[in-house]
């Protein structure tokens, strides 16, 4: 099998997280959902976890932190083009996200914008030119 990466978020309105995660391209599996969690898919294997803060407790004995006070981590996904970045971020802000809590790059060979989510994480859309890949 080949590996999977599950990003298992805290957050404090179950619904309006989920909104913004099929919102910017992903999909529900609800095989792993219920009304304490949303298990989105964004590819075969890129999922994205929104547990409750009570569901959330069941796997850790630390103190929920705080994403819109305290930056914790950057997570990237990569988009098909430019105007797919800025499709997404329109689209994440139509669910209720904050576009651009972090400048945009425009390097020519890489594009980024950033989206943060109802509950303050910060997502990375990202663009690089498969030419300037080789």
């Amino acid at each position: 099998m080949s590996k999977m990466i599950f990003v298992n978020l805290p957050v404090r309105d179950l619904q309006a997280a989920t909104s913004f995660y099929l919102a910017i391209g992903g999909t529900l599996n609800p095989q792993f959902s219920n009304d304490q969690a949303s298990s989105i898919m964004f590819s075969d294997s890129i999922g994205v976890m929104l547990l409750t803060h009570q569901h959330y407790g069941q796997f850790t004995t630390r103190q929920i932190g705080d994403a819109r006070r305290d930056s914790q981590m950057l997570i990237a996904l990569t988009a098909g083009s430019k105007d797919e970045v800025n499709a997404t971020i329109e689209k994440g802000v139509a669910a209720g996200g904050r576009a651009d809590p972090n400048p945009a790059q425009d390097l020519g060979f890489m594009y980024n914008r950033h989206i943060e989510d109802p509950d303050g994480y910060v997502w990375e859309l990202l663009w690089m030119n498969p030419a300037a890949m080789q």
